[in-house]
């Protein structure tokens, strides 16, 4: 997922008030949104000009998993620590490779786990990734350095074994890391108590075996694991494949019973639209105009999107499993964004939005949430993430879990 850093001082109290009963979703609009479901997360954050909306969904979904499990007032975990060992996974790989993989600024659900299993895990507060002087996170000249030094250690190397590589490349990989995101922290004290990564890993409460993927696509076997053949997925991670209606299921059956969900999702839609608050798939997309284009990484609110659509309720196209394979065949559905689930809401006209956290700060009337209809998020979603346990029975039974 390829998806600008300020933190907004609110309390979780304050996050879960500012959504009243019946809420709408920008000014002068018909929308009616009224709560089914809302849970507690942490203050939206603005991923800056990165490609790492990843890391900031999934552990926001992460820090919403230790509320639920009893800690009221949890520290924001750091983005930058998981970025960094993250892009160090993905150089080693990427030189096994000889180069045929992805090595960019995305990334996906899976790389939490894979780092706290392997590393550990810190706050933000110890490793806020801010190093180059900077007080919003902006990786253009680091990503530039990092994939220049990984091509040129690559291109020495000739594959025969004449010129094999230094015992050096990865320390040299690792000193641009230092530069701009900061040292490796190895040990450090928070709230009093000295820890290292793996020991606050611990502290957290959080086991990373409790989690899986979904997803749903034709080309799977249902209800078996696959590997979703998307760039970012450079972990191989695996998810379970389930039908189009399990999938919208499962998501509305974890927040109805106190879970939140991790999504990831195409946002490259007319339909899509964070200033006004709203994804939905208009029945006639043909209303809405587009001015400007997104940017690469999917990191701001990208091209302006006008229509009387996303202001009184319109019907919307009736989604099914052919057509969203056919969408995700035909690349007009595509992995580029990952958000966090926090809520159900039912529009007056019986359609059930879900309240979606995002990393594009607050610049909405929404204070950086939106609302995303049923239809989008059946046609839509690349995968969802979420506890076991939050699954339905019936499902878990027919995963084997």
């Amino acid at each position: 997922m390829k998806k600008l850093f300020v933190i907004t001082f609110i309390s979780i109290t304050l996050i879960s008030s500012s959504f009243s009963q019946t809420t709408t979703n920008a000014e002068g609009s018909k929308y009616e949104f009224q709560k089914v479901a809302h849970l507690d997360a942490t203050p939206v954050l603005s991923q800056g000009i990165t490609g790492t909306c990843w890391s900031f969904s999934a552990l926001s979904f992460f820090e919403s998993e230790m509320i639920r499990k009893g800690n009221d007032n949890p520290p924001t975990l750091s983005q930058m620590y998981v970025v960094r060992k993250s892009y160090e996974g993905k150089a080693e790989k990427y030189i096994r490779m000889d180069g045929k993989i992805n090595f960019a600024q995305g990334g996906a659900f899976h790389d939490i786990p894979w780092v706290f299993r392997n590393y550990g895990i810190v706050p933000n507060e110890v490793y806020s990734g801010l190093n180059y002087g900077l007080e919003r996170h902006n990786h253009q000249e680091l990503y530039k350095g990092l994939s220049g030094y990984i091509e040129g250690i690559l291109k020495y190397v000739d594959n025969k074994g004449n010129q094999p590589l230094s015992s050096s490349w990865k320390a040299g990989f690792s000193g641009i890391l230092d530069a701009y995101l900061g040292e490796d922290p190895a040990t450090f004290t928070f709230n009093g108590k000295k820890y290292t990564p793996k020991s606050y890993a611990e502290e957290t409460g959080l086991d990373m075996d409790d989690y899986v993927s979904l997803t749903s696509f034709n080309h799977f076997d249902e209800y078996k694991e696959c590997k979703l053949a998307i760039q970012d997925n450079w972990a191989w991670g695996s998810s379970y494949n389930v039908s189009l209606e399990d999938l919208q299921k499962a998501a509305e059956y974890a927040l109805e019973n106190g879970y939140t969900v991790a999504w990831g999702a195409d946002v490259s839609e007319k339909g899509f639209n964070f200033r006004k608050a709203l994804a939905i798939v208009p029945e006639d997309e043909s209303t809405i105009d587009v001015s400007g284009t997104d940017n690469e990484n999917f990191s701001d609110a990208g091209a302006d999107k006008k229509s009387n659509a996303f202001l009184t309720p319109v019907k919307e196209k009736n989604i099914t499993e052919e057509l969203r394979q056919e969408q995700y065949d035909n690349k007009t559905t595509t992995d580029d964004h990952g958000m966090h689930i926090t809520g159900l809401y039912k529009e007056k006209n019986g359609t059930k939005f879900f309240l979606v956290k995002n990393s594009w700060g607050t610049g909405n009337m929404c204070d950086g949430y939106l609302y995303v209809s049923e239809s989008y998020f059946k046609l839509k979603t690349i995968n969802i993430y979420l506890h076991k346990d939050a699954l339905p029975k019936e499902l878990k039974k027919k995963l084997n879990l």
